[in-house]
């Protein structure tokens, strides 16, 4: 638990897995305008790959939620 409760690691996982590759856009942010586009085309290997590509920012909107509750 304490792994995915580290801040800098979620850091390090969000701009590394979540935005790579980097050129010529972010792979989240291409994935993300294809989905709101309508998916059209998207094969299951495309849907695995955003899952894994925006894990990182779930993990992130998961850390920010829980130290605010805290407070």
């Amino acid at each position: 638990m304490k792994l995915i409760n580290d801040w800098k690691l979620i850091a390090v996982l969000c701009l590394t897995l979540g935005l790579a590759p980097f050129t010529p856009e972010p792979h989240i942010w291409g994935k993300l305008k294809w989905i709101a586009g309508g998916a059209n085309g998207m094969q299951l290997v495309d849907w695995f790959d955003t899952v894994m590509h925006g894990f990182p920012f779930v993990l992130l909107l998961r850390f920010l939620i829980l130290k605010i509750i805290k407070k």
